[in-house]
């Protein structure tokens, strides 16, 4: 088992990391990380000592005085360095750094020689070092404003604010998940390289992925359509992007429900997706569900009955109840990285209508078991 430690743990990236490692508890053991711990020598020391690997994700990206970006970030690297010296430690060091290294700025200076330092220290210690040069990084749960444009678009769109563009400039993308894995792949690999390039993944216009964002605000969170996904890159946009949405006001959604004397009919889904759709029943006091995805869409809704959906997500405490009542039917969709269950708080058998964009596969169900 690695024991793998994380600067930067609570960030964007970093929080990916974290939960992710946490899916292969036979291969890894996470060592907590706090920020905090840059200030208290001993308790960094500490958490060195305990660490085979350490992936120094910690960094300031933005801030008004450049010069405050440049010395915090070289600070970091200096601390932990002090701390692999103290503590006489050969872990294996990944070090993030970006593609703007070769651009006149200070944030990019303090990339570069933050990694050479952390290099020096592999080749005087007897230490492995890996350096990665990262380019742009989206995915959920992103801060607007600060760790992508991406994370900007999603959040204005999402809480109707019309996003600018300010340079329709060609962006070269990696999704959160797949850098994840790249990291994952690097650290299993176990071999130093004072520079590797983290390949991008998408390429696209600015334009061009405010247009498709605008796509996702307008069909689905404004009408409740499933748009059309071409390719990995169209998934992790739209699953990006229901991130960002107020989750806890948007649901439940109520159907549109048509009743004449021969009963009701109610539209369940309209979608540009393929997947699976499923019926369920469910007796009262039943739980279902207390699991989570890291890439599936789905939908459940409620026909017949009372059912209390929670979503909780990955790393959190805080629960969102849902209250649906099969007299005014209505849907919630699960969010990517939420555990979510449904259970009947009512008298008689709860109905519900379940829809995922992606056939069931038991050599690969993207299904992981986690209470609520």
């Amino acid at each position: 088992m690695i024991k793998i430690g994380i600067t930067g743990q609570a960030g964007f990236v970093g929080t990916h990391l974290y939960n992710t490692l946490g899916l292969f508890p036979v291969e890894f053991q996470r060592i907590d990380f706090q920020k905090e711990y840059f200030a208290d020598e001993n308790k960094l020391n500490e958490f060195v000592a305990q660490c085979d690997v350490i992936v120094h994700l910690a960094a300031m990206n933005r801030h008004n005085d450049p010069q405050v970006i440049y010395d915090t970030n070289i600070g970091l690297v200096q601390k932990l360095i002090k701390a692999l010296e103290v503590t006489s430690s050969k872990a294996h060091v990944l070090f993030s750094s970006s593609t703007q290294e070769e651009r006149d700025n200070l944030y990019g200076k303090s990339k570069k020689e933050g990694r050479e330092l952390m290099m020096y220290w592999a080749e005087k210690a007897g230490g492995k070092f890996t350096g990665m040069i990262i380019p742009n990084v989206f995915g959920p749960f992103g801060h607007p404003n600060y760790n992508s444009v991406v994370a900007t678009f999603c959040h204005k769109l999402s809480h109707n604010d019309t996003p600018t563009i300010e340079v329709d400039g060609d962006m070269k993308l990696i999704y959160v998940g797949e850098l994840v894995d790249a990291i994952l792949s690097e650290i299993k690999r176990g071999e130093s390289k004072s520079e590797i390039v983290i390949p991008h993944t998408s390429e696209s216009k600015v334009s061009q992925l405010l247009s498709l964002l605008e796509t996702y605000k307008e069909q689905y969170q404004d009408n409740g359509v499933i748009p059309t996904i071409n390719t990995a890159f169209e998934l992790n946009l739209f699953n990006t992007f229901r991130c960002y949405m107020d989750i806890a006001t948007h649901f439940p959604v109520k159907f549109v429900e048509h009743t004449d004397p021969r009963g009701s009919f109610v539209e369940i889904i309209r979608l540009g997706v393929g997947g699976q759709v499923s019926f369920s029943t469910t007796v009262p006091g039943i739980t279902r569900g207390n699991h989570y995805h890291t890439r599936k869409i789905e939908r459940f809704a409620v026909i017949k009955g009372r059912a209390l959906i929670q979503l909780r997500r990955i790393g959190t405490d805080e629960v969102l109840d849902f209250y649906l009542d099969g007299d005014e039917p209505a849907y919630v969709d699960m969010p990517i990285w939420y555990a979510h269950n449904i259970k009947n708080i009512g008298e008689e058998i709860l109905y519900t209508n379940f829809w995922i964009n992606e056939f069931y596969d038991p050599n690969d169900p993207d299904t992981y078991f986690e209470n609520v």
